[in-house]
């Protein structure tokens, strides 16, 4: 294969993973905003006196819920919500390695293709007389 192919392979492949890593910084960063949101009913909840009414929206209904289980589903989903957060955290390390290596790989293609094109010195230097 040639250093132009394999430079133009390296390259799409270079490209995917730029998407890639922009897909996992939105998901990391809608998790983001789904923690804040979570902490925040968490933190209201906490506010609540047994005297309170929790409603929980269901479709267009608001639907009576008992605040004990309205308080766990919140932590339920606080702990889900950190477990995705870890996970996306992995895979944003992975593909940040992964795109650190195949651009060392486009330099050292780009590197090969530069020396192929140099022009070749000549093997017994010209003498200059004066």
């Amino acid at each position: 294969m040639s250093l132009q192919a394999k430079l133009q392979i390296a390259s799409t492949e270079f490209q995917k993973l730029q998407n890639d890593l922009s897909n996992i910084v939105e998901a990391r960063q809608r998790l983001d905003a789904q923690l804040s949101e979570n902490e925040l009913v968490r933190k209201e909840f906490q506010q609540l006196t047994t005297v309170n009414v929790v409603f929980k929206l269901t479709g267009p209904v608001l639907v009576k819920q008992d605040q004990g289980e309205a308080k766990s589903n919140v932590e339920t989903r606080l702990d889900f919500i950190r477990s995705e957060i870890k996970r996306v955290e992995t895979q944003l390390k992975d593909i940040e390695e992964k795109q650190e290596r195949k651009k060392l790989e486009l330099v050292d293609i780009q590197t090969a293709i530069q020396q192929q094109h140099a022009p070749v010195p000549p093997k017994h230097p010209a003498v200059l007389t004066a």
